[in-house]
């Protein structure tokens, strides 16, 4: 291993490194695997991660298609609010910085970009009582930041749906989802706490 690779392992470990080189997936495999994986890092609290996707040496003309769908996807991640930033770490990786979860919830619309479709139940009676109070509390506190003290009930309904949505895009598909928004939520509310 040479010693800047010893560095990356060290600095990032194999969580906190998506290797889209290894994987060799198609640029569109690679944008949407690398959107995934970013926002379930940012949903756990990940400060910064490292995407590999080399450099196309081994390609037809040394381009690297999905080299540049990740240069592609960067950019949009960081208007979305994933991202805080993101640099060229090697010709062939980028280190990644993320936002807080909360900036999810501020992330302006753009019509140029489509939305992400959330996998979510019908309607959110289909979440457990817990889930459903930690949705409301950051509701509430969301809609505080934005000066309503006092909201409605259709205000904190559309509310937690906004919010519900917008962390959803970013959970796994398994089993425990439900356990994983229900950090997500907590971790958006400490960030709201602390800011």
């Amino acid at each position: 291993m040479s010693l800047p690779r010893a560095f990356d392992a060290l600095r990032f470990g194999a969580s906190r490194t998506l290797n889209l080189r290894a994987l060799q997936p198609t640029a569109l495999q690679a944008a949407a695997l690398a959107e995934q994986w970013l926002r379930q890092q940012q949903v756990q609290g990940v400060a910064e991660a490292l995407v590999i996707t080399g450099r196309g040496n081994q390609s037809i003309d040394g381009y690297s298609p999905v080299r540049e769908a990740i240069v592609r996807l960067l950019p949009s991640l960081r208007r979305r609010n994933v991202l805080a930033g993101y640099a060229e770490h090697t010709p062939g990786s980028f280190v990644v910085t993320f936002s807080p979860v909360r900036a999810l919830f501020e992330t302006p619309k753009r019509r140029r970009e489509k939305p992400v479709p959330a996998a979510r139940p019908p309607s959110l009676e289909a979440l457990d009582e817990e889930t459903l109070r930690q949705l409301r509390d950051l509701a509430v506190m969301a809609l505080a930041v934005l000066g309503i003290k006092s909201p409605t009930r259709a205000q904190l309904e559309d509310e937690m749906q906004r919010q519900f949505t917008a962390l959803s895009a970013a959970l796994p598909n398994t089993e425990d989802r439900e356990a994983v928004l229900q950090q997500a939520m907590m971790r958006a509310a400490e960030e709201y706490e602390a800011g």
